[in-house]
């Protein structure tokens, strides 16, 4: 079969991709193509916000490739592009099958289905994908055979209600998959703060157990990690530098140091091919210890993200976040004895905080005096318990999804509103990073140039907030 796989057209000006300057490549598509090129199929990904891809480029490539299967991948910001997109191919090639996966259809699968998709890919998705194309291409949208997939949702024409098919047991050993397909990405194209760098970005394990409120991690790839061994890994490390020059690797993963086991064996594993990377990576405040820190530090680990979120225990405790404020604070004095770089993620905007309460996590935040600080709003994601909360409680005020960026408030408080909520995000970066301390920090470490364009496009844009 050629199957089509990409991200929605005309994306390249939503915010998430705007603001930051940040390209990443869509590793999800990525690996399901390697696994549909590893069973026979010819398969072309499209990664439309990196290459600037319109509606019209998009359509015309799509016409004259002729595949047989169309696939896009839709996060909740992207939703109505895919909406326009699936609307396009429909009266442009309408008989091929158009499939939509990701995070926000596997939970609002009956709005993907409303807007047109043919099958909806629900949770992981690399054997959900190569068995329901391999059943496309024997008998074509045959639905009692779809109903044999595990892992999808779709409608019978004729038949209002939607099918949703037994859920696919998660993949156990990661290992198993091909890596994924970067022969069929931009790998030149990828770029941080806008500058081309030899960066790649790696996915170690799948899954978080924490079940945190407002993230859909944990609900999408399950409560349990999965690991992939220390040697698969660095073989793609090894790869990537021999292939593409990378440099830096930056791992997607949620928590990649929860496993220590894993951490050690990768840099026992990259020590011995004589491998001179740095990583970026996810952690958390209570999976650390000054010995750890200094060990990761010191062996190429230049990055750490922390997500600390509030100043108001009660908030963490409510949401789910298993830390405590006195231990984010140890952390980061631990990172300033060790010269080390951490970024501090602060969530705005909790539904039963006040206004104060935002301003004292502000406050934490300079306290914690981070290399840098992201403030964003709380945004209710389909899947996770904060959205349920909110639509329970009537909360959401704005229901277009290419606002839910973490930037736009789109939801109040019960003591605050949604323009509340925007005047405070303005307020947090204003006050962190308009210090002079911070501000010579910066100009020493050469960091300013770099940081002070995005920063100016940051309050600019939050200004404009209406």
């Amino acid at each position: 079969m050629r199957v089509l796989l990409s991200m929605p057209p005309d994306i390249h000006d939503l915010e998430i991709y705007r603001v930051i300057g940040f390209n990443a490549p869509p590793l999800g598509l990525a690996w399901i193509a390697a696994v549909l090129e590893k069973a026979g199929h010819k398969v072309k990904v499209i990664d439309t916000p990196t290459l600037k891809v319109t509606m019209k480029e998009f359509v015309r490539e799509v016409k004259s490739w002729k595949p047989d299967v169309i696939g896009i991948s839709v996060q909740t910001p992207t939703a109505p592009k895919a909406y326009d997109a699936i609307a396009h191919l429909k009266e442009e090639v309408p008989d091929v099958p158009i499939i939509v996966g990701g995070s926000h259809p596997t939970f609002l699968y009956e709005e993907a289905l409303t807007h047109g998709a043919d099958v909806v890919v629900r949770f992981e998705g690399e054997y959900t994908t190569l068995e329901l194309i391999n059943v496309l291409e024997r008998e074509g949208l045959n639905y009692d055979a779809l109903k044999r997939v595990k892992g999808l949702a779709f409608r019978v024409k004729g038949n209002g209600k939607a099918i949703v098919t037994e859920r696919r047991p998660y993949i156990r050993d990661l290992d198993e998959l091909p890596w994924p397909a970067r022969h069929l990405l931009p790998m030149d194209k990828y770029t941080v703060f806008g500058k081309p760098i030899k960066v790649a970005h790696v996915m170690a394990s799948r899954g978080c157990p924490y079940g945190c409120a407002y993230c859909s991690t944990s609900y999408f790839w399950g409560r349990k990690i999965r690991f992939r061994s220390a040697k698969n890994v660095a073989d793609e490390i090894e790869y990537l530098v021999d292939k593409y020059g990378v440099k830096n690797v930056v791992f997607s993963d949620d928590e990649l140091t929860v496993n220590r086991k894993f951490v050690y064996g990768l840099v026992k594993e990259m020590k011995e091919r004589g491998l001179d990377v740095t990583f970026a990576c996810g952690s958390r405040v209570d999976h650390v210890d000054r010995d750890y820190l200094k060990f990761l530090y010191d062996n190429g680990f230049t990055a750490l993200y922390f997500g600390v979120e509030s100043a108001s225990q009660e908030t963490l405790n409510r949401i789910g976040k298993g830390i405590t404020i006195d231990q984010a604070i140890k952390v980061f004095r631990w990172v300033k004895e060790i010269n080390g770089f951490a970024t501090g993620s602060f969530i705005l905007g909790f539904p039963w905080e006040t206004l104060d309460d935002m301003r004292r996590t502000v406050e934490l935040a300079i306290k914690l005096d981070p290399g840098y600080a992201q403030f964003t709003v709380l945004t209710p994601y389909p899947g996770t318990p904060i959205y349920d909360f909110a639509v329970k409680n009537n909360l959401i005020v704005d229901h277009n999804w290419e606002h839910y960026t973490t930037i736009k408030p789109v939801m109040r408080g019960f003591r605050f509103s949604a323009k509340e909520l925007g005047r405070m995000l303005i307020y947090a970066y204003r006050r962190f990073y308009f210090r002079a301390s911070f501000l010579l920090r910066e100009l020493k470490a050469g960091r300013l140039r770099d940081l002070l364009p995005i920063l100016g496009r940051e309050i600019k844009r939050a200004l404009t907030f209406k």
